[in-house]
């Protein structure tokens, strides 16, 4: 077995992820208006005509996994891929269902092969796939993959050779199309997931983390091992289900998780129908994350559920506010943990940017100590979800990160709200100013502004430089 499915292996493992039998984990709606999705399907529909009696499925998946399409003629293998939910909206990233072609090729962003028993799971065992992720020729942006799925004992010498062809054309056709591109319009319908809760490597398990954060982690492992509910409250992005599920690990350490995100309004019986099947099996948990906006009538279907099954169900729930839990899910609680926000705890930063830029980079990444300080002042309404979401852009780009790669909200310090044009302008200062080896006389004369005047709108923004 090569490193890569070495490499791969080991991160399934540390994912949690079955060995036996892939676990559905659905999604609801995606984006078909894409420039990536519409290029694509045109490439893959045109493939398919060629390969129209040959035992391949083709596809298009998202960055994330999600499969978007599937094309092929031969019901027997598509019949077979339902089984193993290899099937449009449904997630197939190597957090989610262990190595497999489509996963391995997003994870490392390279053209993977996987053969039969080279998959994680056993019952992904009798195909062959293979993968090729897809940039954006503009931004190189991860946009998906383009995936061919067949049978094991079919020749596949030409599988990968096929895939890299109908990424790369994907990709001229998308550059052929880019100009004039409108922004993407926003997803119709909300995107939800029911999925073993995706624990990265080393998630949960900073033992540097704040005692703010411990204590947490503290009572809610005591209510578990006490077989009480916990419902985690705290803002959004404040890790509410990643304290639920650290605290089910380190309790029941063969517990596996379940954590459910609210559907949109259409997609409530499919919600129903895929996670509640789990609620009986042993060694499950679940985790019903923003319980506060579901609808009176689906919070009373999900505690009749749960009422059902024979025997205790390990399950706790998240919200912003106990108050706003539906009365028919309040009245299960027996626990209530604060999640303090991340501003609470500027102590978590560091180690939750490092951890979070390693992930982005593939090894360990600097800060500079302007940088530390930018990070560590920010009052990060958006929480670790927010943090982890800058640290991952900028480390995309940099093996050190300084103050001048971050972006404009960060570098400068509190004062009032600003107008759009106070905006527009403090982020043209920081702009210029953070570019490598400008000195003020060069931003004063680019900028149109005196020396003197960049200096006061320096203090009046707060700004941070590199100097």
């Amino acid at each position: 077995m090569s490193e890569r499915l070495q490499a791969s292996w080991q991160r399934s493992q540390e994912y949690g992820v079955s060995v036996e039998e892939v676990e559905p984990v659905f999604a609801g709606t995606f984006d078909q208006e894409s420039l990536f999705f519409q290029c694509g399907r045109e490439v893959l529909t045109d493939l398919h005509k060629t390969l129209a009696a040959e035992p391949i499925s083709l596809m298009l998946t998202d960055a994330d996994g999600l499969v978007l399409n599937r094309l092929s003629g031969d019901h027997s293998l598509l019949r077979a891929l339902d089984a193993v939910h290899l099937a449009p909206g449904f997630a197939y990233s190597e957090r989610e269902t262990g190595t497999n072609g489509l996963g391995l090729a997003l994870a490392d962003r390279a053209p993977t092969l996987v053969r039969a028993e080279e998959h994680y799971a056993q019952s992904l065992c009798t195909y062959t796939c293979a993968a090729v992720p897809v940039l954006d020729p503009l931004t190189g942006r991860l946009e998906g993959s383009v995936n061919l799925t067949t049978w094991y004992k079919s020749s596949s010498e030409l599988l990968l050779a096929l895939a890299q062809s109908a990424a790369s054309n994907t990709t001229a056709l998308m550059l052929a199309r880019s100009q004039g591109r409108s922004p993407r319009p926003a997803p119709r319908g909300e995107v939800f997931r029911v999925e073993s809760a995706r624990l990265e490597p080393g998630s949960g398990t900073l033992r540097s983390l704040s005692t703010a954060w411990t204590g947490a982690l503290t009572l809610t492992k005591q209510a578990f091992a006490a077989g009480r509910v916990v419902a985690a409250v705290g803002e959004a992005g404040s890790g509410r289900a990643t304290l639920l599920a650290q605290g089910e690990r380190e309790t029941r350490p063969r517990e596996r998780i379940l954590a459910a995100s609210p559907p949109a309004p259409q997609d409530v019986e499919a919600w129903l129908s895929l996670w509640t099947p789990e609620l009986g099996k042993p060694h499950t948990a679940v985790v019903l994350c923003d319980v506060d906006v579901l609808p009176a009538w689906v919070a009373e279907r999900l505690r009749d559920l749960i009422h059902s099954v024979q025997g205790p169900v390990p399950f706790s729930m998240t919200a912003e506010r106990f108050e706003d839990i539906p009365a028919a899910l309040a009245a299960l609680v027996d626990t209530v943990v604060p999640v303090p926000p991340l501003r609470d705890r500027s102590g978590d930063v560091l180690p939750l940017a490092r951890y979070a830029a390693r992930r982005a980079r593939g090894r360990d990444v600097e800060f500079t100590a302007a940088a530390q300080r930018a990070l560590t002042d920010y009052a990060w309404p958006g929480n670790v979800e927010q943090l982890h979401r800058v640290v991952k852009v900028v480390a995309g780009r940099t093996d050190v990160i300084d103050v001048r790669h971050l972006p404009g909200e960060l570098r400068s310090g509190p004062s009032h709200r600003l107008s759009s044009i106070e905006r527009f302008e403090r982020d043209e200062i920081i702009r210029v100013l953070g570019r490598p080896g400008v000195s003020m006389k060069d931003a004063a004369d680019e900028l149109g502004m005196s020396r003197a005047t960049i200096y006061r709108k320096i203090a009046q923004y707060g700004i941070r430089t590199a100097q």
